[in-house]
């Protein structure tokens, strides 16, 4: 059939190109795609959702209130993602404080690590970030 390597990489060769232009048929989802994502039955699609929203801050005035309402949501990885998320954007997500700072009561310990943290992003004067914090007592 071929009658030698270069006939296979004339072959090989273009339709690599091919599927690297096309990115190999996906296409990255719009804000406002992710954003109806975050509202899925599907945990699958919330948490991919939630944690490639903070990659859309241009559209942070639409981003931040969809992650402030995943804080609230029932499954311990999404609020942990949104709260992460939430700190990306620094200044732009100052909206969230109150949220971020009912997070700091959550039942997982790493919602609340993480809120603290996102206020640390979002207003480093007000809140200082959790690993930056006097301990209470030293270690043994």
């Amino acid at each position: 059939m071929y009658k030698n390597l270069s006939d296979v990489n004339l072959l090989c060769v273009p339709l690599l190109c091919m599927l690297a232009s096309y990115g190999c048929g996906k296409r990255e989802k719009s804000t406002p795609e992710l954003i109806a994502d975050l509202k899925s039955p599907q945990e699958k699609d919330r948490v991919i959702a939630v944690r490639l929203l903070p990659g859309h801050k241009g559209d942070a005035a639409q981003v931040v209130p969809a992650m402030i309402e995943a804080l609230k949501d029932k499954t311990n990885d999404i609020r942990w993602s949104a709260a992460i998320g939430l700190g990306y954007f620094g200044d732009g997500a100052r909206e969230a404080i109150p949220a971020l700072q009912a997070a700091l009561t959550d039942r997982d310990a790493r919602v609340r690590e993480a809120a603290g943290v996102a206020l640390s992003r979002i207003d480093p004067a007000q809140f200082t970030s959790p690993s930056k914090q006097p301990r209470s007592s030293p270690r043994p």
